[in-house]
Formats: structure tokens, C-alpha cells, sequence
């Protein structure tokens, strides 16, 4: 008896989803838990899995084609998946030897045990997972695999043919994500009063802590103790002295929120995400730098569910990472505030009348004029600047 398929459950906060690739064919044998199915939403893709042993009887939503929450995609019905094996096997027994290759290929091909992010990229690139020589456990494919696959001249190329002058050019639909993330920038540049505002940090005293302490820090704790942990410690005591920069504008109404939940910019394959630390005023530097962690591990396997990227009440982005020195990042809406970190440049500093060479760091607060004047703005990012500079106030809550 053939029993329904359906979309996961959506949080509030998503609407729809979008069907982004079937793994299975109507009739082909799926196990039970395996992936049949990607929904790509605003946020995340959601895994779709056989719930029993089993096959396709029907696909109803095709590939493209808009979902809602818990709505019928397909038709399974459940039964032995070793009963499709003696179809597969009988080309095999006709010629084994040309067959056996294909086999494997083709098995390899359809390896639903392939994490996320590779399966993206094999999508992406339009490459096919058979071609690609897997270095992974048990040879599974890696995306470096991937990467390095594409990097490889093909084969085939023959040395340079086409007319001189020719270009070349790619049109590939935006992804859900992408979209999102462009919807939600355009918005927030066309519906905030949004401002800039600059500082920049002496971070030679966190550098020195860090290296004095670092190896003690991952001894004890098992995390390594970067950068990131004294900038959310230092915007979330900021916050406090600074409730404004925490709120939000609802309509006619300003919230202040009560609680602290920093959103730590991280960089994936399918784009820019924003997951969330919880309560960051009650978590210690370990915690913080295990969270980040986490996430940043999350995002790069695909494994970042909607409620890790939901709510927050500010948001810190590094541009640093990536080389930047100076930008001015773009509101969160709803939150009303922004801290963009950059590029540690060694630079000459006058310091009590002496030329010195010290690793400065320029930060930008992007935020909200409607709610937050500048006079908060400027003492918000002094504070943060003054608690990086001297970390023992930090520590000590001075």
C-alpha cells in the first residue's frame, strides 16, 4: 500500500520551499533513511528520507517546483529493496566483464551517503560523480575531490580553436539562499536610515594573551582560543551599557530585548549564513569559541538547520578573514546593528609622543538612525574598543 511523502514541517519564520534535487527515480530501491529528496528553503536545504525500505510510486512535486509545509511531494510504498537486485544483476551476467566497471560507477554515482556539500558541488559544477576519483574514507568524495576534479584539463581539449574575440558567458539561476540574501540586503540598504560609523583597536594586548595562554586555553578546554571569542564578549558587555544597539524597530514600536544573541557571520558554499550564539552573556570564552566552531563545521557540511540561524538581536561579520582592511557591512534587519571586524595591519602609531609599530585592526558599527543616534553609535564602538585594548577589564568586568 502506497502511504505519502511529505515536505517537512517549516518553522513560522519560512514560507515555502523549492524542490532542488530528487536522488531517486520512481521505482529505483531506496533504504530505509536514505535521502530522496533536497528542499531548498530561504535558510538551509532539508533532507527528505525513505521511511521504510522501499521504492518510489509517484513523484508529485518535480524538481523546481514549490513546496509548503507538510505538503505531499510523492508516493512510496514499502517493501524489500532486495527484490530490484535480480534485475541489476542479470546485465551483469550477461557480460561481466564490460558490465562490472559501469557497476561500480553507477553506484558511485548515486552515493546518497555523500555529505551535502558534496553533492552541491557535483550539482554546481555539473560534474558527474562517477568521473571523479574519491580519496575520502572508503573512497567517498571529498569536495576537495571535486574541486581538484574541475581544476584538471579534460581529456578531450583540443588546443585553441574559436575566433579571436569570442566571449563567453554563464547563466545559472539563483539559488532560494541567494535570493533570500539579496531580498533581505536590498532591504535593509532601501528601508533603514543606515550609517557608519569607524574606530580602529590596538589588538597587541589580545595578541599577547592569546599567545601566552593559547596552548593552556586548549588543554584544558579543547578549543582553540581565537579572536572572535573577546569580540563577542566585548560587544555583548557593550550591549549592556548600550540597550538601544540591542533593540529592534517593530512598526511604531522599539523592543529592547532583554537577552543577548549574537549572530557570527560564516562564509559556506551556498553563501553567506548567520547562525546564532544563545545568551553570549552567560557563556564563557570556551563556549563561545566551541560554538563557533560547531556552526562553522555545520555550514561547511551543509548541516545548519533554520533554528540555528533564527532570531538574534546582533550580528558581528569578519572581513578580515578574507583580506579585508576596511568595509561598511550591511544591517541584519531586523536588528538595528552591525560590528565589522578587518585585516590585523601592522601600522605606525604615535604612542606618548613615540612613533610605534602595532597590529591595528580597523572596526566598523553599521546601524540603524532611526533608532540609534550617534552619540550611541561612536560610545558603543569606544567601548568595544577600549574593553579589546585592556582585556583585564573584560575578564574582570570592570
Amino acid at each position: 500500500m502506497a502511504t505519502e511523502i511529505k515536505a517537512p514541517v517549516f518553522p513560522e519564520s519560512v514560507a515555502d520551499g523549492t524542490i532542488a534535487t530528487w536522488h531517486k527515480k520512481v521505482g529505483e530501491p531506496v533504504s530505509r533513511d536514505e535521502v530522496i529528496c533536497d528542499i531548498e528553503t530561504d535558510k538551509v536545504v532539508l533532507e527528505v528520507v525513505a521511511p521504510a525500505d522501499g521504492s518510489l510510486v509517484a513523484i508529485i512535486k518535480g524538481e523546481g517546483d514549490t513546496v509548503l509545509s507538510d505538503e505531499v511531494i510523492a508516493q512510496f510504498e514499502a517493501g524489500a529493496v532486495a527484490a530490484a537486485a535480480p534485475e541489476a544483476a542479470a546485465p551483469a551476467e550477461a557480460a561481466p566483464a564490460a558490465s562490472a566497471p559501469a557497476a561500480a560507477a553507477s553506484t558511485q554515482a548515486v552515493d546518497q551517503n555523500q555529505a551535502p556539500a558534496v553533492r552541491k558541488a557535483l550539482s554546481e559544477t555539473g560534474i558527474n560523480a562517477a568521473d571523479v576519483q574519491g580519496t575520502g574514507r572508503g573512497g567517498r568524495i571529498t569536495k576537495e575531490d571535486v574541486a581538484s576534479h574541475q581544476a584538471k584539463p579534460a581529456a578531450s581539449v583540443q588546443p585553441l580553436s574559436v575566433a579571436v574575440g569570442e566571449r563567453i558567458e554563464k547563466r545559472v539561476p539563483m539559488t532560494r539562499l541567494r535570493k533570500r540574501v539579496a531580498e533581505r540586503l536590498l532591504a535593509a540598504t532601501q528601508q533603514t536610515a543606515m550609517l557608519t560609523t569607524f574606530n580602529e583597536v590596538n589588538m597587541k594586548p589580545i595578541m599577547e594573551m592569546r599567545k601566552q595562554y593559547k596552548d593552556a586555553f586548549e588543554k584544558r578546554h579543547g578549543a582553540r582560543l581565537g579572536f572572535m571569542s573577546f569580540f563577542v564578549k566585548a560587544a555583548t558587555e557593550a550591549l549592556k551599557r548600550y540597550p538601544a544597539v540591542n533593540g529592534s524597530i517593530d512598526g511604531d514600536d522599539i523592543v529592547y530585548h532583554g537577552f543577548y544573541d549574537i549572530g557570527v557571520a560564516v562564509s559556506s558554499e551556498r553563501g553567506l549564513v548567520v547562525p546564532v550564539l544563545r545568551d553570549t552573556d552567560r557563556m564563557n570564552y570556551a563556549e563561545v569559541e566551541n560554538g563557533i566552531r560547531d556552526y562553522a563545521f555545520k555550514a561547511r557540511d551543509g548541516k545548519l538547520g533554520i533554528e540555528d540561524m533564527t532570531g538574534g538581536t546582533f550580528t558581528i561579520t569578519n572581513g578580515g578573514t578574507f583580506g579585508s582592511l576596511l568595509s561598511t557591512p550591511i544591517l541584519n534587519t531586523p536588528q538595528t546593528a552591525i560590528l565589522g571586524m578587518h585585516k590585523i595591519q601592522e601600522r605606525p602609531m604615535a604612542v606618548n609622543g613615540q612613533v610605534e609599530i602595532l597590529p591595528m585592526m580597523y572596526l566598523a558599527l553599521s546601524y540603524d538612525h532611526r533608532l540609534i543616534d550617534g552619540k550611541e553609535a561612536v560610545g558603543f564602538l569606544v567601548t568595544i574598543k577600549e574593553l579589546l585594548e585592556e582585556p583585564a577589564k573584560l575578564i574582570l568586568d570592570l
